[in-house]
């Protein structure tokens, strides 16, 4: 089962790209809702690298836990029309809770140069669940995601980072 989000976000595509590699700012997306935690004090790096794997303690509001999960990233790039297309790749498990019951989590999301607008992202987010329990689970997350939608849209415009220079 699919859950995919196509969307075209205000800010260009390397803020997007470094944004995916920051486990804080990806944090943020969930927030305040749901929060991540590592299971080890210090563990989550400052921006992710590739074949790095930490384990996170999903919780609703900080006080009820919704599991464990293994984050594991890959990267890889590909040419696009309008530029490069680069794709941050989770496929890390649950281990704990309601998501656990997953035989399948692979997490993929795709940011490059927006189509006529190299300021701007195309942003594709694509979830894969399997599973006996993933029709079950499928609706939560498909809510979920559009919950990080409506996040991603917000948040993009504070992901550049690159000071605008006064004019001398």
């Amino acid at each position: 089962m699919r859950i995919m989000l196509k969307l075209v976000i205000d800010c260009d595509a390397d803020a997007a790209w470094r944004a995916l590699h920051s486990p804080r700012a990806v944090a943020e997306l969930y927030g305040p809702l749901v929060q991540l935690a590592p299971l080890e004090p210090d563990a989550l790096p400052t921006a992710w690298e590739p074949g790095a794997e930490v384990g996170v303690e999903m919780s609703l509001g900080g006080r009820v836990s919704l599991g464990r999960q293994i984050i594991h990233a890959s990267d890889r790039t590909m040419k696009g029309p309008d530029g490069p297309i680069r794709i941050f790749r989770d496929s890390g498990i649950p281990i704990s809770g309601p998501l656990a019951a997953l035989d399948v989590w692979d997490h993929q999301m795709a940011v490059s140069p927006a189509p006529g607008d190299p300021t701007k992202t195309l942003w594709r987010d694509r979830l894969v669940i399997g599973g006996a329990a993933a029709p079950v689970l499928w609706p939560g997350l498909w809510a979920a995601w559009q919950w990080r939608a409506a996040r991603i849209r917000a948040l993009a415009p504070t992901w550049a980072h690159d000071p605008e220079l006064a004019d001398a």
